[in-house]
């Protein structure tokens, strides 16, 4: 009688286990059945089509216009064409330096920082704050500036005074940072976006560097605030420095908060601005291989046309 009273019992102890296996199944698949369905991500190639942009003529190659509050492209012409950057090349030195180094590091002008195109005034010997010095370097679009910053910052990371390597690894970062962007077709030669003989120090389309400065805007909100303004007067050690911004129509655009410019003879006239035309709607702008004044005119274009949109 006991073993078949311990029989029943384990059977029971089965059926109950199996019943419980059974609840959870059946609860798992409900659980799966009547799931909320997330969201759907922006489809970020879809161009709004807005009457605002009808029969606009630009001189530029590429031009992208972005509507960061929708997340939705309002106009474009060749965006995912790969042109030669120049100096919007400084937007990703830019960011690199500030993920690298904290604001309140110090730069050392030496004279090998000195051998790049365009003399922007920099001294041998004084020194500066991180944050100044790249501040100065994005307003004026400082050559040395950026080279300084990048092999000072590329060798102390790698804890050494080797400069050369330094300035390579800081390129190298540039390009990671991209690739870790999904920025699959910019990618950088130098800090400073000055042609290499044929080559260009950057590559990238319209579409990447929006990408881009929509990433800095939306994570690094501070970083291109010098940018914003037309005159600014820096001082390192030993030395006061005023700086020019290199924007000559950013008088012109309603609620500016990053500009950055670029020419040279690959890459033409290049121009990247974001602004905020209404509260909360900041728009961005890119155009690449414009001429040199063309570049100004472009924008001004794209920027009254934005208006115009946000305002449908």
């Amino acid at each position: 009688m006991e073993h078949e009273h311990k029989k029943i019992s384990r059977k029971l102890l089965i059926f109950d286990a199996l019943l419980v296996v059974l609840v959870l199944a059946m609860l798992f698949l409900l659980s799966h059945m009547f799931k909320q369905v997330p969201e759907k991500e922006p489809d970020r190639t879809e161009v709004v089509k807005s009457t605002a942009f009808k029969n606009i003529s630009l001189k530029a190659r590429a031009v992208y216009v972005y509507d960061l509050s929708t997340k939705k492209i309002i106009f474009e012409k060749n965006s995912t064409e790969q042109l030669p950057l120049a100096s919007l090349t400084k937007l990703m030195m830019a960011v690199v330096a500030n993920d690298m180094a904290e604001k309140d590091s110090r730069v050392t002008i030496r004279k090998e920082f000195l051998t790049e195109d365009g003399d922007s005034g920099l001294a041998v010997g004084e020194t500066w704050k991180l944050k100044d010095l790249l501040d100065f370097s994005l307003v004026v679009s400082s050559n040395d500036g950026s080279r300084a910053l990048a092999s000072v910052i590329g060798s102390v990371t790698n804890n050494n005074t080797d400069f050369d390597n330094g300035q390579k690894d800081f390129i190298s970062r540039m390009n990671d940072k991209a690739n870790s962007l999904g920025l699959s077709r910019m990618y950088f030669v130098n800090t400073t976006g000055l042609d290499v003989g044929t080559v260009s120090g950057g590559y990238a389309t319209a579409q990447d560097v929006g990408t881009l400065l929509s990433y800095i805007i939306s994570k690094k909100p501070t970083l291109l605030e010098a940018t914003t303004y037309k005159k600014t007067v820096f001082y390192s050690t030993t030395e006061k420095h005023t700086a020019k911004n290199t924007n000559s129509v950013m008088g012109e655009i309603p609620g500016l908060i990053a500009s950055k410019t670029g020419y040279t003879d690959l890459a033409g006239g290049n121009l990247a601005i974001a602004f905020d035309p209404s509260i909360g709607e900041p728009i961005v702008i890119v155009v690449l291989g414009s001429t040199q004044e063309g570049r100004f005119e472009d924008v001004s274009k794209l920027v009254q046309a934005s208006i115009k949109y946000v305002r449908e």
